[in-house]
């Protein structure tokens, strides 16, 4: 699990940092994303891509991985403090939530998104 944690450690980091084509990267071309704002999933990178891009112009998200641990069926379950601001900087969602990752060859297949 320790190639899993820094990749994904790499991933909010650089998700945090609004640097999309690092974070893109990481991803499975065909990736299978949840989109968390509108409901529904997008998929493949250009879904992904469109997705936070359009997520970025209408709130400030900020998400920080607190602990990590491997599923029976092999996911990884990430435990995430997540701080969602309007443009403004003022708070509007902060919360714990569970990411639970399919990682295949290196890349994240699909992820996600369970309140705790």
């Amino acid at each position: 699990m320790l190639a899993e944690r820094d990749l994904l450690i790499s991933v909010y980091k650089t998700f945090n940092a609004r640097d999309i084509d690092s974070t893109l990267a990481a991803m499975h071309p065909a990736v299978d994303w949840p989109n968390g704002m509108e409901g529904g999933r997008v998929n493949g990178q250009d879904g992904v891509r469109a997705y936070w891009t359009r997520q970025w112009t209408m709130v400030d998200p900020h998400v920080e991985p607190v602990n990590f641990e491997t599923a029976d069926d092999g996911r990884i379950i990430v435990h995430v403090h997540q701080v969602v601001r309007d443009l403004s900087g003022n708070v509007i969602l902060d919360q714990m939530v569970q990411h639970i990752y399919s990682i295949d060859d290196g890349l994240i297949k699909s992820m996600e998104i369970q309140n705790v």
